[in-house]
């Protein structure tokens, strides 16, 4: 069975300054990106105060970039993507009746997979995650010898969630991974880290996604304007035939329609949403709205 819904997306990020900002140089990452489970219709990045430089291009993954330049003096920055798209996800086969989980690291390594270029690049240590027998050590529990991979990776997002503690003050955006899976807490970003380190350190290939996560009102109660989160899960590649399916472990689930895909990289470095540099400007606070509704 195959579920689809339409989305109206509103992401709005809003610096506002202690003194004027001369010159700031920016990257944005908020287009969402046509993928197996998502199709862009329509999307649309407004910048105030206007950039005097403004380009568009796809970075190395393929996710959407804007690049922008402020040179005149302000005090607040504004930058607003709205858009709409489609998501689908189809069903899962059964977990017990997938690849064994050797099989499909050594068709990657073999190159035997027709998708192992695509694949590998997901194998490896990159600026936030690093393997190591520690990650190896808590994985294995779930990779026993010769079980099928979705069984051994679903098992593994329970395990996180779990054995972790969603706690938004233990960690911060830098938080090492490592860190985070010795403290056993952290949030979704912390979560995602983990279980990639983890499939890394057994040999798999496992990127990391940014997206958003519709949220459900209580019932009866309406649905809050900007309440909906920036999200990050895990995607793991299962072989050619499957190819690659998204787990949250932040909720112990598989993703579905609520999940909605921005952008995937190695972590969450190559898909940080805005990111820059700018002159001036003194202490600052950061506002963030984000609004995700059928559309």
């Amino acid at each position: 069975m195959t579920q689809r819904i339409a989305y109206r997306l509103s992401h709005v990020t809003t610096y506002s300054y202690d003194s004027p900002v001369r010159v700031c140089h920016n990257l944005v990452m908020l287009t969402p990106r046509n993928s197996s489970v998502l199709e862009l219709i329509h999307h649309r990045v407004t910048i105030k105060p206007h950039p005097l430089v403004l380009n568009r291009r796809e970075d190395y993954f393929g996710n959407t970039l804007h690049a922008f330049s402020i040179e005149e003096s302000h005090r607040q920055l504004t930058v607003s993507a709205s858009g709409r798209v489609e998501v689908e996800y189809s069903e899962l086969p059964p977990a017990a009746q997938t690849l064994p989980w050797e099989q499909v690291r050594e068709a990657v390594v073999a190159q035997s997979d027709p998708r192992w270029l695509e694949a590998c690049q997901f194998r490896f240590n990159s600026q936030r995650i690093q393997a190591s027998a520690e990650f190896a050590d808590y994985a294995r529990v779930s990779f026993q010898p010769n079980r099928p991979i979705l069984e051994a990776a679903f098992e593994l997002t329970q395990r996180v969630f779990q054995d972790f503690v969603y706690d938004t003050t233990a960690t911060n955006v830098n938080t090492p991974t490592k860190t985070a899976f010795e403290l056993r807490r952290g949030v979704c970003q912390d979560f995602a880290h983990v279980q990639i380190a983890c499939l890394r350190s057994m040999g798999l290939c496992a990127r990391y996604v940014s997206g958003y996560l519709r949220t459900h009102p209580a019932a009866g109660q309406p649905k809050l304007v900007g309440a909906d989160e920036s999200h990050a899960w895990v995607s793991v590649y299962c072989g050619q035939q499957l190819g690659w399916v998204d787990l949250d472990p932040t909720n112990n689930k598989y993703c579905n329609v609520d999940h909605i895909p921005i952008a995937w990289g190695r972590d969450y470095s190559d898909v940080v949403p805005i990111r820059g540099v700018f002159l001036g400007g003194g202490k600052h606070i950061i506002t963030v709205s984000v609004d995700v509704a059928e559309a």
